[in-house]
């Protein structure tokens, strides 16, 4: 009986061992291919359109503060001519939870012409959200903001779907959980070389919508 418990023993922690190596293994691999495409704001290319990726919302349609800083980052090169266009991209699958709205209000509260302002309406996750940018919005070449911790599998999976992706870091202020954020990130990214590996469709495609049109033809409500 003991040898038995013994060998189990040493199997679970040989087990946890590969599957370790497994997860940080993976990272390394979207992790520093994804953080090499990095750009200071004022080195970014000029690119179709700049991409911001969705956080919550508050029910008032508000803006999180991660979000606020996604949109705020995405203004100033947008302002900056380093692109004409924005992408919005981010959950709206329920009537009671609206991501894209709430940014396209607040970009044009801040004087953004609505033409200028792409949605996605279905950028359930991050994948989703890069998959549809090419097949949907036929976009080619992006400027993709978000918080740090985020930004390198975001852009390794943009690569890995054929796009041209910088990204710009959005980070403006310190952020409640972000410890959690940073954790929750290996995990996120063996997800992402998974749906890559396999090719995953993303949830919704829906009919082509070119980023160089009228972004108009995206909006579903009224300001």
């Amino acid at each position: 009986m003991q040898k038995w418990l013994k060998r189990t023993f040493v199997w679970l922690v040989s087990l946890g061992l590969i599957g370790l190596a497994l997860i940080l293994g993976i990272n390394a691999l979207v992790y520093y291919p994804g953080r090499a495409l990095l750009v200071d704001p004022a080195a970014a290319e000029e690119a179709e359109a700049v991409m911001v990726l969705g956080a919550l919302v508050f029910p008032d349609g508000r803006p999180s503060a991660m979000l606020q800083d996604r949109l705020d980052t995405a203004l100033a090169l947008y302002q900056g001519g380093r692109a004409a266009k924005i992408l919005l991209t981010g959950d709206h699958g329920q009537v009671e939870y609206d991501e894209v709205n709430g940014m396209r209000r607040y970009l044009e509260e801040k004087g953004v012409p609505p033409e200028d302002i792409f949605m996605d309406h279905a950028g359930f996750d991050t994948y989703d959200s890069m998959y549809r940018a090419r097949a949907v919005f036929q976009a080619r070449k992006l400027i993709v903001v978000t918080q740090e911790f985020h930004l390198p599998r975001a852009l390794w999976i943009a690569k890995r779907l054929g796009l041209s992706a910088q990204g710009v870091v959005a980070d403006r202020r310190p952020y409640a959980r972000a410890q959690y954020y940073e954790w929750r990130e290996l995990l996120a990214r063996v997800k992402a070389f998974g749906e890559v590996v396999i090719g995953r469709d993303p949830v919704f495609l829906g009919p082509v919508i070119p980023i160089t049109g009228d972004g108009r033809t995206t909006h579903d409500q009224p300001i």
